[in-house]
């Protein structure tokens, strides 16, 4: 009756919500139901984050191994490069000089992952990025998908939500909506990476598969993520998912 005052209704359209349910069944399937049901959910708190942070490439080397820690991933296997922008404004510049297309804070390059020095300034984006980056590793550089999947960096992103580290990139205030095509077989928009309403939705599952009808983490995510989370908590308590099902609540 008031659904419109309180928003209890899915906060996706329904190919947006299908593809967050069926890819955090792949995720499931694919790395365990642990990181699910049970893993930690990282914060932006000294307790996951006590190093010291001073925005140097050093300090940025050691954020990243702790990153790397709850991605798991071996630090070893990668090498963190940075680069920076160049005078001209349709390329950047990396360690050795070498001109790349401009408008990422980071990619994933195989061996390595290259970082944007200007993320050097904010370490909670950087987590967000270097989470992201990451997660390239774990479906990428472990054969778990290939390049061409149509959506390669919307995987990439819940593959960090379902890591328990979605409330960096759910932070990060970047155009996430960017570059639309369609989802398969709809007319429906899909973007290139996942929206703020996307994040709110896959971290209500989150919560929901876990029992938590009101995580005490949630008001470490941003305002209007935040909304969305609690609106996707309110649909799922009321209509659930035939794709999960939460743990029973002990009592």
């Amino acid at each position: 009756m008031f659904d419109w005052l309180f928003g209890s209704g899915c906060p996706l359209d329904p190919a947006a919500k299908e593809w967050v349910e069926n890819r955090l069944v792949w995720l499931r399937d694919e790395f365990g139901p642990d990181d699910l049901y049970s893993g930690a959910v990282v914060l932006p708190t000294p307790a996951f984050f006590p190093d010291p942070y001073d925005g140097s490439r050093r300090a940025a080397r050691v954020l990243f191994a702790r990153v790397c820690d709850y991605m798991g991933v071996d630090p070893e296997l990668l090498r963190l490069e940075f680069f920076r922008p160049s005078p001209n404004a349709l390329f950047l510049v990396n360690d050795t000089g070498e001109a790349l297309p401009t408008g990422a804070a980071g990619w994933y390059a195989g061996d390595r992952i290259r970082i944007n020095e200007d993320e050097l300034a904010d370490p909670m984006s950087l987590v967000g990025t270097l989470a992201h980056e990451l997660a390239h590793q774990r479906l990428l550089g472990e054969d778990r998908i290939g390049y061409e999947v149509f959506d390669n960096e919307l995987l990439t992103d819940l593959t960090v939500v379902f890591k328990g580290m979605g409330i960096f990139l759910a932070n990060v205030p970047r155009h996430w909506d960017g570059n639309y095509t369609y989802w398969p077989g709809t007319e429906l928009r899909k973007p290139e990476y996942m929206t703020g309403p996307m994040f709110g939705y896959a971290l209500a599952l989150l919560a929901w598969v876990r029992g938590e009808p009101s995580p005490a983490w949630a008001r470490y995510v941003k305002s209007g993520v935040r909304g969305e989370l609690r609106q996707g908590l309110r649909f799922l308590n009321k209509h659930g998912t035939d794709k999960l099902r939460p743990l029973r609540r002990r009592g």
